[in-house]
């Protein structure tokens, strides 16, 4: 199955990517894939702190339990509440209805991959 790696985002070796933007961040179609049905998304608090590198948040699927690792330094600004209620929404549309949190950048997106360095990434994985 091809994988869905939208131009507009910036991507990390952990599979989350980053709405530079809008401050958006959620996991990539290639990570939604990996984890199977997605059946329970522990979400953060507005307000929280976010580290780069460092597990923010919880997805459980049928198969495993992952953490989710900030992109970039910030603070959460906004969850998408939805997913309490449909956390399939972070399998069907992993880049749209099923993002995760809105951050407001505080850290440096220089380490991030564009969608043609995560492609090439995937590829040598």
């Amino acid at each position: 199955m091809s994988e869905q790696i939208p131009d507009n985002l910036l991507y990390t070796e952990k599979h989350e990517w980053l709405d530079e933007n809008s401050g958006w961040v959620g996991i990539t179609d290639h990570a939604q894939q990996q984890l199977g049905d997605v059946v329970f998304v522990e979400m953060p608090e507005a307000g929280d702190s976010v580290k780069e590198g460092q597990a923010f948040m919880v997805i459980e699927s049928m198969k495993a339990v992952s953490d989710v690792y900030g992109p970039v330094d910030g603070e959460i600004i906004e969850i998408n509440e939805e997913l309490e209620d449909n956390p399939e929404k972070v399998n069907d549309e992993p880049y749209e209805s099923g993002r995760l949190v809105c951050l407001e950048i505080n850290g440096d997106t220089d380490r991030l991959m564009d969608a043609s360095e995560y492609s090439e990434f995937l590829e040598n994985q």
